[in-house]
């Protein structure tokens, strides 16, 4: 038996090059739909945080102030939440398990007397631990948590 080959060319098999390049823009233009709106989520996400952890520090203050007649000295800082200061008869905490971290993985600064107005204040830099910014460079803190949506 002889068996012979069609004399038909190759047969196609794969994707052409064009057909690639079409579902890579496809894929592209997908992304750009997308991620601005993920990327605010996740700016968001943060201020909120932000916003819960100043609210839970400005609640432990306040206990803080109940017991020992006075808010953390600059120097004591936030840990007098957390552990007694030394020379404190009155102290009745921890007001605080742990002290919570910024969504930037810093702790948050703590201001006595406050800049803004503020007896004392809660706050972080953002991102860039610099003052002044926007976006997640923004500080946030006691005097301005309050507009965070």
């Amino acid at each position: 038996m002889d068996m012979k080959r069609p004399a038909m060319g190759r047969v196609q098999a794969g994707f052409t090059l064009i057909e690639m390049m079409v579902v890579v823009v496809v894929i592209g233009l997908l992304a750009a739909m997308v991620g601005p709106r993920l990327f605010n989520q996740v700016e968001k996400a943060q201020k909120v945080r932000i916003k819960q952890d100043v609210r839970a520090i400005e609640s432990a203050l306040k206990f803080y102030r109940l017991d020992n007649y006075r808010y953390p000295s600059q120097s004591e800082g936030l840990t007098a939440l957390v552990t007694a200061p030394g020379g404190s008869d009155r102290w009745n905490g921890p007001y605080l398990e742990a002290l919570p971290q910024d969504p930037f993985q810093n702790p948050y600064d703590y201001a006595n007397p406050g800049t803004h107005g503020l007896e004392v204040e809660v706050y972080t830099l953002g991102d860039n631990q610099a003052a002044g910014g926007e976006g997640v460079d923004a500080d946030w803190g006691s005097w301005n948590v309050k507009d965070i949506q």
